[in-house]
C-alpha cells in the first residue's frame, strides 16, 4: 500500500481548542474518520491475506491508497483554507506544526507569514525549523556539489551528471526507509519511460551499513547511479540540501538549476510528461 495515512491530523482539532473555539472542528472530524474507516479495512485485508495470496488484494489495495489519497487531499485543502481564513489568530499553528510536511516548501513559505498573528506562536518552531532546510534546495537555485563514493568505492561527484545537459532527478532514500521502498517503483517506471530521452537519476543513500544499500538496489531494480558516505542522517547530503526526512529529491534542470522539489507519485511523472511532451 502506497501509505497508510498522509498527515497525521487526527485529532488536531482537540490540541488546537484550548486556543480557541474550532469551528473547522466537525468537518476535520469527517474526513478524519473517512480515513480511519480505509485504514480498518486495510488492515482487515491484510489480516486475511498478509501475502497477498489472493489476486483481488492488490486491485482493493491500490483502490484503499486511491481514496486515502483523496481523503488526505481533502485534508491538505481545509488546512490551506484554515491558514487563509483565519491570520489574524492563532487557530492555524497546530494544523501548520502538523501537516507541515505535506504543505511542502510553497504552501508552508505561505503558511509562515511575518505578518500574521500566529507567527510567534511555539508550535511553529519545527515548521519554521523545516523551511530553513527547504530553501537550500529550493526551486530556482543551482545544485550543490556532493562528494561520496559509489557501490564499487569509487569516488564520484554529482557534477558528473548535474549540469551536463540533461535533466536529472537527485534522489535521497534508503534501504531501510519504508516510504522510499513504496515510493521507488513510480520512480524506475518514470526512468525506464524517460531515460532514453535524457532524464537521469542519481540515488543519494541514507544509509550506514553497505551491504543494505547494495542489496536494496540490487532488489530493486535500480539501473541508475548511485552514491553514499555511509553516514545516515549525518551524511553530506542533510547539511548541503537540508534533508530532514526521506524520501526527498530535488528535479534539476540541463544546466544544473533546481527547478522542483520533493516530486513523488502522480507528481513526478506529471512533470517529466511536461519536459518530454508524452
Amino acid at each position: 500500500m502506497k501509505r497508510i495515512l498522509t498527515i497525521t491530523l487526527m485529532a488536531i482539532a482537540a490540541i488546537s481548542a484550548h486556543a480557541q473555539e474550532d469551528v473547522y472542528k466537525a468537518e476535520m472530524d469527517i474526513l478524519d474518520a473517512q480515513g480511519e474507516a480505509i485504514i480498518k479495512e486495510y488492515r482487515a485485508l491484510m489480516k486475511a491475506d498478509p501475502k497477498g495470496e489472493n489476486p483481488t488484494t492488490a486491485i482493493k489495495v491500490a483502490q484503499f491508497s486511491a481514496t486515502l489519497d483523496s481523503i488526505s487531499n481533502e485534508q491538505l485543502k481545509l488546512v490551506k483554507r484554515i491558514i487563509r481564513e483565519n491570520k489574524h489568530n492563532q487557530l492555524p499553528a497546530s494544523y501548520i506544526k502538523e501537516a507541515m510536511y505535506e504543505l511542502g516548501y510553497e504552501g508552508l513559505k505561505e503558511a509562515l507569514d511575518p505578518t500574521a498573528a500566529y507567527y510567534d506562536n511555539p508550535d511553529l518552531e519545527k515548521p519554521k525549523q523545516l523551511l530553513a532546510s527547504f530553501e537550500k534546495r529550493k526551486p530556482g537555485t543551482m545544485f550543490h556539489e556532493l562528494t561520496m563514493k559509489d557501490m564499487e568505492d569509487r569516488e564520484v561527484k554529482l557534477s558528473q551528471w548535474a549540469g551536463k545537459g540533461n535533466y536529472v532527478l537527485v534522489d535521497f532514500w534508503a534501504s531501510w526507509c519504508g516510504p522510499c521502498r513504496q515510493e521507488m517503483p513510480n520512480v524506475i517506471q518514470n526512468y525506464e519511460r524517460y531515460h532514453a530521452k535524457g532524464f537521469e537519476v542519481v540515488g543519494v543513500s541514507f544509509d550506514q551499513k553497505k551491504d543494505a544499500w547494495v542489496a536494496a538496489v540490487q532488489q530493486m531494480g535500480m539501473r541508475w547511479p548511485q552514491m553514499s558516505d555511509l553516514k545516515g542522517w549525518q551524511c553530506a547530503a542533510s547539511d548541503i540540501y537540508g534533508v530532514r526526512s526521506i524520501p526527498a529529491s530535488v528535479l534539476l534542470d540541463p544546466q544544473g538549476k533546481i527547478i522542483a522539489i520533493d516530486l513523488r507519485g502522480n507528481a513526478l511523472g506529471a512533470k517529466l510528461k511536461e519536459i518530454y511532451g508524452e
